[in-house]
């Protein structure tokens, strides 16, 4: 049955294949997330660090204009950076103000542009810092931002000791006049300050924020991975037995059928073949009697007639047996008293053979049956072992009848004995009809043994006796 096989190995190697798009899928779409969810967590953190720098300018704006300039003017009528004591004064302001909060330099611009004032002295005075955000500061009155990096994002990812001043960020701050009675348009614009801060270590937070979504959405799919692969698997390994037991299952019906149909011809020649037969060895054993010793010639052919007819009876009667099996009774059945029937039968057949029979048969033993397929069922039995024993090949020939309830309620009838045993090549075959090892044989014997004891709701096993030779183990529910 090839075929069937190989049309369900297609489900198995598509669920294979599933499972590695859904791994890289889930590899994909989680990385995209993490990424996503990282950058988000970036964003955030810059807008953080703009209402910080907001707050810090508002702050500088609040302190310069309120404790420099306003007093400034009023004591010397302008603001002149350019004379040391007011620039120490501003200066004083501005570095009481900034303390401590990680500036790494700031810088005031006149409406020239030119640096009035920066924590750099070296800076002051300078024109060529104001770029263009400085100058569109003076014209619409707006604060900006920008990112300063020394490296790209990408490479930050992967740069697990980023220095110092790594990522700045520079906030260009719009400083005006800050009197109660005018409203924020109408304030006039005093300068334009600019200062940065180091946010490196925001960085290394978001990068580290990064790897761990990263980290988590791989374990997460790994897992769901290997719970795929496992659920496909356990699914494989099921189709896998259904396939081989529907296999199995078509392989038993294609043989049945094609036993029921052999059965039904075997059946219909064996009825046809028996009367002629009948009437064969009737007439030959008519003869031989009337024969007698007159004619010992003609005694042996009709004696050879006889004997081959008589067997020749055995085997119709046997495919009938097959082919047409007797519905059993259910009458309680005394095991014990059926196998010492079958021995008694068979005491000449024992001697001749010179085979010892040990019975260890336990009393009161009863199972629903029908005796006489019993009967017929161990006598075939011990038939086959004196067979397998006959030709003084075995040394003390031994024939072993035991009986025992089982734990689990069943009667059980060991046949034992120390021949050559069942053969290891085609032992699963013994119970198939027609199959046979000997030369002469129908090979229906144990398949009608085999017939008699499942229509009784047993079963039959064969192996080898611990002491060497056959062992069949007959189990049968208790009546």
């Amino acid at each position: 049955m090839p075929a069937l096989y190989s049309t369900g190995e297609r489900p198995l190697r598509f669920a294979r294949f599933l499972s590695w798009v859904s791994l890289v899928l889930i590899l994909v779409t989680s990385t995209a997330f993490s990424f996503v969810v990282a950058n988000n967590a970036r964003k955030t953190l810059l807008m953080k660090q703009k209402e910080y720098a907001m707050l810090l300018g508002e702050n500088l704006n609040s302190h310069i204009y309120k404790r420099f300039v306003k007093p400034t003017r009023l004591a010397f009528g302008r603001v002149e950076l350019i004379k040391p004591f007011q620039y120490r004064g501003l200066d004083q302001v501005i570095q009481t103000t900034i303390h401590g909060l990680q500036v790494d330099y700031l810088r005031i611009f006149d409406h020239s542009g030119t640096v009035s004032y920066s924590s750099r002295l070296e800076e002051v005075g300078m024109k060529d810092l104001a770029d263009r955000t400085v100058t569109r500061a003076f014209e619409k009155g707006e604060h900006s931002f920008s990112i300063l990096s020394r490296m790209s994002l990408l490479r930050a990812m992967f740069s697990f000791d980023m220095e110092p001043e790594t990522f700045i960020l520079r906030t260009t701050f719009v400083l005006k006049t800050m009197e109660d009675r005018l409203d924020e348009d109408e304030q006039e614009i005093i300068g334009v300050m600019e200062f940065a801060q180091d946010i490196t270590n925001d960085y290394k937070a978001a990068v580290n924020f990064l790897w761990l979504v990263v980290g988590a959405s791989l374990a997460s799919s790994l897992t769901l991975f290997v719970l795929l692969v496992t659920i496909i698997r356990r699914a494989e390994r099921a189709l896998n037995e259904r396939l081989l037991e529907k296999e199995r299952l078509e392989r038993d019906l294609h043989q049945s059928e094609k036993l029921a149909s052999m059965g039904r011809m075997v059946a219909s020649i064996a009825h046809e073949i028996r009367n002629p037969l009948g009437i064969i060895s009737s007439s030959a054993e008519l003869l031989l009697r009337r024969t007698g010793d007159a004619d010992p010639l003609t005694g042996r052919i009709l004696q050879a007639i006889f004997d081959e007819a008589k067997r020749l009876g055995q085997t119709v009667n046997d495919f009938l047996d097959y082919a047409r099996p007797r519905r059993p009774g259910r009458d309680p059945v005394d095991i014990a008293a059926v196998l010492r029937q079958a021995t008694g039968f068979m005491e000449g057949e024992f001697a001749r053979s010179q085979v010892a029979l040990h019975a260890d048969l336990q009393e009161g033993l009863l199972v629903a049956g029908d005796k006489d397929l019993l009967y017929r069922a161990f006598y075939n039995l011990m038939a086959n072992s004196l067979q397998a024993m006959q030709g003084g090949t075995v040394q003390d020939a031994t024939l072993t009848l035991c009986t025992r309830m089982t734990r689990d309620g069943q009667v059980e009838v060991r046949i034992a004995d120390n021949g050559p045993g069942f053969p290891r090549q085609g032992r699963e075959k013994l119970l198939d009809p027609f199959y046979t090892t000997r030369d002469e044989g129908t090979g229906l014997g144990l398949a009608i043994v085999n017939n008699i004891i499942t229509s009784h709701e047993g079963s039959m096993e064969l192996t080898d006796a611990p002491e060497g030779g056959a062992e069949v183990r007959v189990t049968l529910p208790a009546a």
